[in-house]
């Protein structure tokens, strides 16, 4: 089930809001989180009933290990470390099976010229998410850092529907204290209406905007080579910011579906696209993966503890790992490891951005805004490895480049933005100037493009929703936006971090 569909929207979240708020206010606070845990898999089950089998397994066995911990009284501390060895190999194992399997064997295969079969396993939707969070938990069940719960709470802490799919990645800490705290069962209409607030601006984001660019940059992707250089810029441009706006609003979301339920999740966005410097932008873009590499690999790798060269050595692994994380592809490797490189170089203090230096004074200083166009165009060159089939495709496009050479493929990426809102205006030209349609789909791209460099150095939705006062003027705005986005929901696509 989307958060950006009909059944969800008029139908799963108000009989789920109604049904956890009637039996929290008769004290049934038990049967609430079991009624919350049923919704949350049927909207899980949605996308496939195949998925539930998964999902209740992975939740089942964890849950059984941090049970057979407790039962564990004499030689814990042997015992602890076989329930941490067996939760890794757990945990990874079904990611590993459902997520890497045919990437594994297709490598094997081609390196030791064997014919092994591939499995053709369908990816569960959020494993890497659920995964990571259940791994989170028995890592820090078993050395010591948290007790066993509930089952209920523990099923309510995997499966909450607003994080499922594609996060925040949320820690036990976060989320089990607030489902035991009674005091959060009672309706508050100050957290449901800035719920209602940021959920419909991260619709707006992703219905507006994340899926008008993905119009250009699947088409621009799909031409790799026949782009030429403005075009291919055009092309990675539309991808970035399908990508921020498509995963930013599904965190928006998220976020105000858990304030409808007086509900904190945590901030997975900081605007990333105001970093001047690659370090700082991994300290505002996906925050909470990072904060799962740092606190479970980073640190145990020894961090910064074991010398310079040994700390930035780990940084490299965990942005390596944190491809790896994203999709079963060389392309993502490459893309990790291309960060990771640039993390290293941060690192290392030669050249630092004024104002922006943390810890270690650089060498050699540069403005903020020389460091901003710097980070925003290696990140958007990263992507050339992110959004590419291959990395020869990727190649590709850094050929195109640096290539030169105009062949006007522009107007055939702007005329991909056939979008309702331009009709009126398009019949219009084609009875008086037909000549003049193509700058019409060249213009609003312009326009696009404008409104989305404006957006990312304004307050962001969360920050509008927490920190500024609901005006009636804002109601409005979000009553406007909401009929808009429903009205624009017949053209629906999926998050892009499900595929991952």
């Amino acid at each position: 089930m989307l958060f950006n569909s009909y059944i969800f929207i008029f139908i799963f979240l108000p009989l789920t809001l109604l049904g956890w708020y009637m039996l929290n206010r008769y004290r049934l606070f038990k049967p609430a989180q079991v009624f919350l845990a049923g919704m949350s898999l049927w909207f899980y089950g949605y996308f496939n009933v195949y998925y539930l089998a998964i999902i209740l397994s992975s939740t089942g066995l964890n849950y059984l290990l941090s049970w057979l911990l407790t039962r564990v009284r004499s030689h814990a501390k042997i015992w602890n470390r076989i329930g941490l060895a067996a939760g890794v190999i757990l945990n990874l194992g079904i990611l590993f099976y459902f997520k890497y399997y045919d990437f594994f064997i297709e490598n094997i295969n081609y390196v030791f010229r064997t014919d092994f079969t591939l499995k053709h396993i369908l990816l569960p939707l959020g494993i890497s998410f659920f995964t990571f969070q259940q791994l989170s938990f028995i890592i820090d069940r078993c050395l010591g850092r948290c007790g066993h719960y509930s089952l209920v709470n523990y099923v309510t802490f995997v499966t909450f529907f607003p994080q499922l799919i594609a996060g925040p990645i949320v820690l036990y800490k976060e989320m089990i204290p607030q489902f035991e705290d009674t005091a959060k069962r009672s309706f508050n209409a100050a957290s449901f209406s800035r719920g209602i607030y940021l959920f419909v601006l991260g619709l707006a984001k992703k219905v507006l905007l994340a899926d008008t660019f993905a119009l250009m940059a699947n088409y621009g992707f799909a031409q790799t080579y026949s782009l030429d250089t403005v075009s291919t810029i055009v092309t990675v441009l539309a991808y970035t910011f399908e990508l921020y706006f498509d995963f930013s609003g599904y965190s928006d979301m998220a976020i105000g579906l858990g304030r409808m339920f007086n509900i904190e999740l945590p901030v997975n966005f900081n605007a990333p696209y105001r970093a001047c410097s690659i370090k700082e932008f991994w300290q505002r873009w996906h925050i909470t993966l990072s904060r799962f590499f740092v606190t479970y690999v980073y640190i145990p790798l020894g961090g910064s503890r074991k010398g310079r060269a040994r700390m930035l050595i780990n940084t490299f692994i965990i942005f390596l790992l944190s491809g790896l994380w994203h999709g079963a592809a060389w392309t993502y490797i490459a893309w990790g490891a291309m960060h990771g490189l640039l993390v290293v170089w941060d690192n290392l203090g030669i050249v630092g951005v004024s104002g922006h230096e943390g810890k270690r004074p650089a060498r050699f200083h540069i403005p903020p805004w020389l460091g901003w166009i710097f980070t925003f165009a290696l990140f958007n060159m990263s992507l050339f490895f992110f959004r590419s089939q291959s990395i020869p495709a990727a190649i590709q496009l850094f050929r195109n480049l640096f290539a030169g050479g105009y062949t006007g493929k522009i107007y055939d990426i702007a005329a991909q933005l056939d979008i309702s809102e331009l009709y009126v205006i398009k019949q219009a030209l084609e009875l008086t100037a037909p000549a003049l349609t193509p700058y019409l789909y060249l213009v609003f791209m312009i326009g696009l493009f404008a409104l989305a460099f404006f957006l990312i150095f304004r307050p962001d939705a969360y920050e509008r929703t927490m920190r500024g006062t609901l005006t009636s003027g804002r109601c409005w705005i979000i009553c406007i936006l909401f009929v808009w986005c429903v009205v624009s929901l017949s053209q629906v696509s999926t998050f892009l971090y499900f595929n991952f």
